[in-house]
């Protein structure tokens, strides 16, 4: 009997060390994770829709004289910056003098047949010969004044030299331009980008529009434009609408072929705007998430990432309300249901 005694002693003994242990792994479990927490609340902020798109210059001439001749001289080199009216480019003038000659000549026929028509010593077949002549030899003098002396039609700048003095314009492509020229000439402010836009934005989306322009080279620079186009029609195939935008380049930073991303704005919406360092990545995805104060214990919530703000940035999820309390320190110890401590 007294055997029998000792093994129970010794029985519950174990049992108590058992449960103490228990006891204490079950401490350690729900210790709670000490944290900060901030009260959410909406803001308001520009809606957008973001888009991206090649730059391209506001104007492109391939510049060429109308009739083929031999080119006398160029007065411009690739990269020149150029003023409107500026001789580019002289072409021979053996023609151009040749015309005015000829027109010099009926000019003085002409006069005569005016005066004798004002008395009416001319027959009406004379007189409107007469001027017939002079006015297709004027304007014969005009093209060819036009076509010598090749004057810049707007600012810019020469992207293009595909001639050399003395050479043969023959009216053909030549010396790597796309197009028959002698030049290529460029207006790079502003610059305009085209962008394909869903057609369910097309009401949203008008003349006068404001966007902003984003550039990999400029990481620290937005660049201001608008809307100058709104296409009228709607591509069935691929259910988009063509806008133009027009962005100002006084300072000439951007350059035709950038590509940048543009930010169109719609108007204003209220929405939920956190600390960017709440929000954490999912490890090996690019799923976000954060913790909510829920009860005293942590909820986990996914959220998809909006417009940044400086560091803040706006979170969207169905799951997240104005006045619920976001973990905005600490949340990095934390799983789905943790007990917390919350700190000041």
């Amino acid at each position: 009997m007294v055997k029998n005694l000792i093994l129970s002693i010794i029985a519950l003994a174990i049992l108590a060390g058992c449960s103490g242990k228990k006891d204490k792994t079950t401490e350690e479990t729900v210790e709670a994770v000490p944290v900060k927490v901030q009260k959410l609340e909406k803001t308001n902020i520009a809606k957008t829709l973001d888009y991206t798109a090649n730059l391209q210059a506001d104007k492109q001439v391939y510049y060429a004289p109308a009739a083929t001749g031999r080119i006398e001289k160029i007065y411009v080199e690739v990269g020149d910056r150029i003023k409107k009216g500026q001789l580019l480019v002289e072409m021979d003038r053996t023609q151009l003098v040749q015309a005015e000659v000829q027109l010099k000549n009926l000019e003085t026929e002409y006069n005569r047949a005016v005066q004798l028509n004002e008395t009416g010593s001319i027959s009406k077949q004379a007189y409107d010969a007469a001027v017939t002549q002079y006015e297709v030899a004027k304007a014969n003098v005009d093209f060819l004044k036009e076509n010598t002396k090749m004057l810049a039609p707007f600012d810019g700048i020469v992207t293009g030299k595909y001639f050399e003095n003395g050479e043969l314009y023959t009216g053909a492509a030549f010396g790597g331009a796309s197009k028959p020229s002698i030049i290529a000439i460029e207006k790079i402010n502003p610059l305009k980008a085209y962008v394909n836009l869903a057609e369910q934005y097309y009401l949203a989306v008008q003349k006068g529009t404001k966007v902003q322009l984003k550039s990999n080279i400029y990481p620290d620079r937005t660049f201001d434009g608008t809307v100058s186009i709104v296409y009228p029609t709607i591509d069935p195939a691929s259910r988009t609408f063509t806008v133009e935008v027009k962005i100002p380049n006084s300072d000439e930073s951007l350059r035709p072929g950038m590509y940048g991303t543009i930010d169109f704005f719609i108007g204003n919406t209220e929405t939920v705007v956190a600390p960017a360092i709440a929000v954490l990545k999912l490890q090996g995805s690019n799923d976000r998430y954060v913790f909510l104060n829920q009860g005293g214990k942590a909820k986990r919530v996914a959220v998809k990432l909006g417009r940044r703000f400086e560091d803040q940035v706006e979170l969207i999820s169905d799951e997240i309300h104005e006045g619920d309390e976001l973990i905005v320190v600490g949340q990095g110890r934390l799983v789905d249901g943790s007990p917390l401590s919350i700190t000041k």
